[in-house]
């Protein structure tokens, strides 16, 4: 990436701009153009360098195998969701467990709610293929990893206390780690997103809170060349 662009960093439009240039299109293709992302990411908040990267590495050598994908980034609380064409379909803030962490703790599936401990309350870091399944609770969610019960689905609301809709509203990324693990999206993003694009399934890749990147990214980090790294079937109940 050039000296231009990396000052421009952050911006939506670069991550667009970003993972575009590596999509094959066929000549003379004329079906429609997509219609414009949906762009939800608070004002002044950036998409970070990683994303970015690991956007246009995925498209780049088709490691979604051509099924949408998203990006999710722990740390600045966003989703950034891909279609299998590579294009940007939605960008937005999310909600993420509330325990820092990348683990996923043994036998938590099994577990309700209020049992799961607070340390284990996380959102796990990999690449993972999911798609919509059923769940004890809450119908058909779209799982992330149905092992761990990780879903996306929309934001929330039954418990009051944990002020989920004023959480994932804020402008800074701290105050939006409180789910058990699930990741909370607005419900509009859900619907006009996240639906429409995962019908079929996809894949989704979490960065990291603490394991290295090169730990859980290895591929991506190696082709880099820098070292990132070093940074820093049965219905289950799903994990809210």
């Amino acid at each position: 990436m050039s000296p231009a662009s990396r000052a421009a960093r952050g911006t939506l439009a670069l991550a667009l701009a970003f993972a575009l240039p590596f999509v094959a299109h066929a000549e003379g293709d004329a079906r429609e153009q997509p219609a414009a992302a949906v762009d939800q990411i608070p004002e002044g908040q950036d998409v970070s360098d990683t994303v970015i990267d690991l956007a246009g590495w995925i498209v780049a050598t088709g490691d979604s195998h051509g099924y949408p994908f998203a990006i999710m980034d722990k740390d600045a609380a966003q989703i950034l969701v891909f279609g299998g064409d590579g294009r940007l379909r939605g960008a937005a803030p999310a909600l993420f467990g509330s325990a820092v962490g990348d683990h996923i703790a043994p036998g938590i599936a099994g577990l309700a709610l209020r049992e799961i401990p607070g340390k284990d309350r996380t959102t796990p870091a990999g690449r993972f293929i999911g798609g919509f399944g059923p769940s004890l609770d809450a119908g058909r969610v779209l799982w992330v990893d149905y092992d761990s019960s990780v879903s996306i689905h929309p934001l929330a609301t039954n418990v009051r206390s944990e002020r989920r809709p004023e959480r994932l509203a804020s402008p800074e990324p701290d105050d939006n780690r409180v789910t058990h693990g699930c990741i909370n999206v607005s419900p509009d993003f859900y619907e006009l997103v996240i639906e429409p694009t995962f019908e079929r399934g996809g894949v989704f890749y979490i960065l990291p809170d603490t394991k290295p990147l090169a730990e859980v990214f290895p591929e991506f980090v190696q082709s880099r060349g820098t070292a990132q790294g070093e940074d820093g079937k049965r219905a289950k109940r799903r994990r809210q």
